[in-house]
């Protein structure tokens, strides 16, 4: 290693060429790092004498990676979160923290799980800044790339799924934080309740009925709706919407059923009329689980987080056995 060498570099600049890499765009990039746009430019100009190479073409839709660029992109956010850890202090003291951490959830989580741990958090830890988004089709990508801390997501256990726990993306860890089972809603006084009253309530009048269904990350299909492709079946989704409240009011409103986590349906309950079923076959259940990115594996404020959640949910959720 020639430290020389190294030490005429700006360290600064690596972390404009991985937002620039992130964002395609001179704008978004330096709205990002809160740098004007000539500014932004001309730190670009020195990435570009100092690498010797182009790193990106202009076009009608932005910057274009050289392959140079790419070649680095695959590097950069180990070497940055490496970089960020140095900076850091070597424990972590909740009390007395500052920093600030992300979440990741899918939509559910914000009603089933974070009651549970935002209080024990933030009680021990009140100088925390906690910054939540919705788990979206890229919220594992970001995990990876160190954008976000902390991810929430809600699976189905399928052995069809595309989220696996035991292949889940590389430097990629978990926790399963608790498991549930899917059950229906439908509206007082819905004419299928009489039927399910006298026992006749099975996967075929399940199938006649018409159903609404939250999309989830993009996808109108649950790993139920492939569940029963495998059997030949099919639901008809009358109505998609994109969270379980949306869902929950069209359910209310309509006789429309609608199939979710049973641990959701007690909160829906609390807004709407609505009574609740047991799905009329077997399936396997959903797993709500915790996940981070393996670089911050020993990492102190990292580790208090998540043993913090895990133990919160575990008592929260072994409570609620007890008083069932």
């Amino acid at each position: 290693m020639n430290l020389d060498n190294l030490a005429r570099i700006d360290l600064n600049l690596l972390v404009i060429l991985q937002v620039l890499l992130e964002e395609q765009s001179v704008t978004r990039a330096a709205s990002r790092l809160h740098l004007s746009q000539s500014a932004l430019s001309k730190s670009l100009n020195r990435l570009r004498d100092t690498l010797g190479d182009p790193l990106f073409h202009r076009t009608a839709h932005g910057l274009k990676p050289t392959a140079h660029a790419l070649q680095l992109g695959q590097k950069l956010p180990d070497m940055l979160q490496g970089l960020y850890q140095l900076t850091q202090p070597p424990s972590f003291t909740p009390a007395s923290s500052n920093r600030q951490f992300s979440f990741a959830m899918v939509e559910s989580a914000y009603e089933t799980l974070l009651p549970y741990f935002i209080g024990p958090l933030l009680n021990n830890a009140p100088n925390l800044k906690l910054d939540t988004y919705v788990w979206m089709e890229q919220s594992m990508q970001a995990l990876q790339k160190g954008q976000i801390d902390f991810g929430i997501s809600g699976r189905d256990l399928h052995p069809q799924s595309d989220f696996q726990i035991d292949r889940l993306p590389h430097g990629i860890s978990h926790q399963t934080l608790f498991t549930d089972k899917q059950i229906c809603l439908v509206r007082e006084n819905h004419p299928i309740i009489s039927a399910v009253k006298t026992g006749q309530w099975d996967i075929h009048i399940y199938l006649e009925m018409s159903h609404v269904q939250v999309r989830c990350e993009g996808n109108d299909w649950w790993a139920l709706d492939y569940h029963l492709a495998n059997l030949g079946h099919r639901r008809k989704l009358s109505t998609t919407v994109p969270d379980f409240y949306g869902a929950a009011s069209v359910c209310a409103h309509s006789d429309l059923i609608f199939t979710l986590p049973s641990s959701f349906a007690r909160h829906a309950g609390k807004l709407y009329p609505l009574v609740e079923l047991p799905l009329p076959f077997e399936f396997i259940p959903l797993a709500y689980v915790l996940l981070w990115n393996s670089r911050n594996n020993e990492e102190p404020g990292h580790k208090w987080i998540r043993e913090t959640i895990c133990k919160s949910v575990a008592e929260a959720f072994d409570n609620e056995t007890c008083d069932n």
